[in-house]
């Protein structure tokens, strides 16, 4: 018998709401929701919302509208669902009356600015008083941690994932262009049956592999240029990640160099990587050898990224010490190194690995170029 996570996440977050004075927190972040509901509808317009939680200590609740009332009802039994009657704000004015919230998070990072203003606008003419405080990170610093289910869903989507990507590295020819390749990605993951795309895919051949989030374009395929493809399919809401730079014919020396270099930098980490120590010394490990080798300068993002509902999501493995954490034991994070040469190319390669307390477990199965 499955037991549903949701029970246990609500009692996680009751219990950061305690540690920090707030009688209840509104959740409008997209995964988020989904987390702590699990509320699968998806925002496909920027603007447009399917709902907002609304959690205190001890209850749960899921606002939306009517178009979404039939799902949400189904798929969030852990939640009293409340259909707006009016406006979100006067839904969520109503309801913060009738439990006497008076000190109420709300996630920063997701409530529109506009909607904020709404908010003040409409709430106050009802009458209530209460403390609206910004609050980032509660939700997301449970959802670091994966449980066992989640890490099968992950495996799963990245399983599929780079089932796609040796289908298609298999298809490039010279004069195909990266928009075609994208093309292809896309049609063979859905063939595949991943619920849908982590992200848009990344091809970028040529001088173009320079720049790390390229939009793949009519730039056509050459023997003897570097060619990065970064995929990832979406899987029961999970994100798999993968990037390989692939070449077309023998390689050339520099090729070799540069490859050879971010692989032993990528290695580095995947050996050094662990739960509990700092985000900067796990990006420290493949920085110092790109750096050592006069390429400092050309890695210019962090080694890695947390990966789950989001295919970029905490912790951020970042160089920057005000970016600084404590890696968590179970977080997914991906190990991804890179250099990029102006007017020549880059390299990228990227796996993704599951963080233990000794040691980092990389659930990819694609190797890399041996020379």
């Amino acid at each position: 018998m499955i037991t549903s996570p949701i029970p246990w996440r609500l009692s996680a977050l009751g219990e950061i709401l305690v540690a920090r004075n707030l009688d209840a927190l509104l959740i409008t972040g997209p995964e988020n929701r989904r987390y702590l509901s699990g509320f699968t509808a998806r925002e496909e317009i920027l603007g447009e919302s399917c709902g907002m939680l609304l959690v205190s200590r001890e209850s749960a609740w899921l606002l939306t509208d009517f178009r979404y009332q039939e799902w949400a009802r189904q798929e969030a039994p852990d939640f009293q669902v409340e259909i707006y009657q009016g406006s979100p704000g006067a839904s969520l004015g109503a309801l913060l009356s009738s439990q006497e919230i008076r000190r109420l998070g709300f996630e920063s990072a997701y409530l529109s600015f506009r909607q904020y203003q709404r908010f003040l606008q409409e709430i106050p003419n009802m009458g209530l008083k209460f403390e609206w405080l910004p609050e980032e990170g509660l939700v997301e610093s449970l959802r670091e941690v994966k449980t066992e289910a989640e890490v099968a869903a992950m495996r799963r989507a990245l399983t599929l994932t780079e089932g796609v990507f040796l289908e298609v590295a298999g298809i490039l020819t010279p004069g195909i262009t990266e928009r075609q390749v994208a093309w292809e990605i896309e049609q063979r993951l859905r063939r595949a049956e991943a619920d849908g795309l982590a992200f848009a895919p990344i091809v970028a051949a040529g001088p173009n592999s320079a720049r790390p989030h390229h939009r793949p374009g009519d730039y056509a395929l050459k023997p003897g240029e570097p060619i990065i493809i970064d995929m990832g399919a979406r899987l029961a809401g999970y994100c798999a990640d993968l990037t390989r730079t692939l070449i077309i014919g023998p390689p050339g020396d520099r090729f070799r160099e540069i490859y050879g270099l971010v692989r032993q930098a990528q290695k580095r980490a995947e050996e050094g990587i662990h739960a509990g120590m700092s985000s900067l010394d796990a990006d420290a490990l493949a920085r110092e050898i790109i750096a050592q080798a006069g390429y400092g300068e050309a890695f210019g993002h962090s080694l890695g990224h947390g990966v789950g509902l989001a295919v970029h999501e905490a912790p951020n493995l970042s160089p920057f010490k005000e970016r600084a954490t404590e890696l968590k034991n179970g977080s997914i994070c991906t190990i991804e190194p890179g250099i990029y040469l102006t007017g020549w190319g880059g390299v990228r390669l990227e796996n993704m690995a599951l963080l233990h307390l000794d040691h980092a477990e990389v659930l990819n199965t694609v190797g890399f170029y041996e020379w």
